[in-house]
């Protein structure tokens, strides 16, 4: 038999910093770039009863680890279930189980971040935030260790929302971050622009985003997700976490694709690509460049491999046992 970690939701919680998610990712896209293997979601949708059911792999050799994300959404619970194996990427062996649901929002910001930092301006200063959800929360909270704001705008439709999620970041980093009442009012002077919504149509103006801007959009993962311009898309340096996902499901890229306004070949490069430095991204100060997050298997087992890893170390989790192959197909 083999011995495998299973780590629960509730101790994951917490277990790692927004810093430390943020170098595991790094580390995932790098190893990406020099030749890791990553493959774009697969998506089974069902009607009746209404609910999806969704997995990725990433296979990262330098990182170590290898393995997949599995969840299903909707159904008869109407609720999302996440299942993260992670395997050791030079045996092969299980090592561990995790719960994945509380790591959600902390890797999918992390690998935000890790796509600001390899695109954004180095003296980038002003933050725009369109979206006030656990997703808008955890790009923020990553995006804020990889540059120095001074000032954060936050827009969502609902009052409510923007003024609550102003005032929890503004007690929590050292910018000035205030809710404001429209999109074009975040974007204003903004250098860094995080979408992290669920809209079907664009959620800003392009003649509101500025030259030289960088935009982190992760609303983009199914073609009925259109959260940024044809304008931008076209006019952007354009980069998405894998280049086959753009072509299957990047909604913003289909919709400039579709309007003729690119072709297939406007995919600048891979973001693994850059930062391991085997592409370029950003070339000038004046372009505006594009990160499209819309889910990979490389920030999650990158950051489940983290997480096991710490795990180990402070004895959490419980051991459970699963048969190999060898065993379980012989019955011996």
């Amino acid at each position: 038999m083999t011995d495998v970690l299973f780590l629960r939701s509730d101790e994951i919680s917490g277990l790692a910093t927004v810093t430390e998610y943020v170098d595991a990712v790094r580390a995932g896209y790098e190893d990406r770039g020099r030749g890791g293997a990553a493959e774009p979601r697969t998506k089974l949708v069902s009607d009746d009863p209404g609910g999806i059911c969704t997995g990725y792999l990433a296979m990262l050799p330098g990182v170590g680890a290898m393995g997949g994300y599995t969840y299903a959404s909707g159904f008869g619970d109407q609720d999302s279930h996440f299942v993260l194996p992670i395997f050791e990427a030079d045996s092969g062996r299980l090592a561990a189980l995790l719960d994945g649901a509380s790591m959600n929002p902390f890797k999918t910001g992390a690998a935000g971040a890790v796509g600001v930092d390899a695109l954004a301006r180095e003296d980038a200063t002003t933050c725009a935030v369109i979206g006030s959800g656990a997703q808008a929360r955890g790009q923020l909270r990553a995006t804020a260790t990889v540059r120095d704001f001074e000032e954060i705008r936050v827009f969502s439709p609902t009052p409510a929302n923007r003024e609550s999620f102003a005032a929890e970041f503004d007690a929590r980093l050292d910018a000035d971050v205030v809710a404001v009442d429209s999109s074009g009012a975040a974007l204003s002077g903004a250098d860094v622009v995080i979408t992290a919504t669920r809209a079907s149509d664009p959620v800003f103006d392009d003649g509101d985003l500025e030259d030289g801007a960088h935009v982190t959009a992760i609303g983009q993962y199914t073609p009925g997700k259109n959260e940024l311009p044809v304008e931008t898309i076209a006019r952007a340096t354009y980069v998405p976490d894998l280049r086959e996902r753009a072509l299957q499901d990047a909604g913003s890229f289909l919709a400039a694709l579709e309007a003729g306004a690119i072709d297939d070949d406007h995919v600048a490069a891979e973001l693994g690509e850059v930062v391991a430095g085997t592409a370029e991204g950003r070339t000038s100060d004046d372009e505006v460049t594009v990160f499209d997050s819309g889910g990979t298997g490389i920030e999650t087992v990158a950051a489940g491999w983290m997480l096991y890893r710490k795990a180990r170390e402070e004895g959490l989790g419980r051991t459970i046992e699963f048969a190999p192959g060898s065993e379980a197909l012989t019955g011996e």
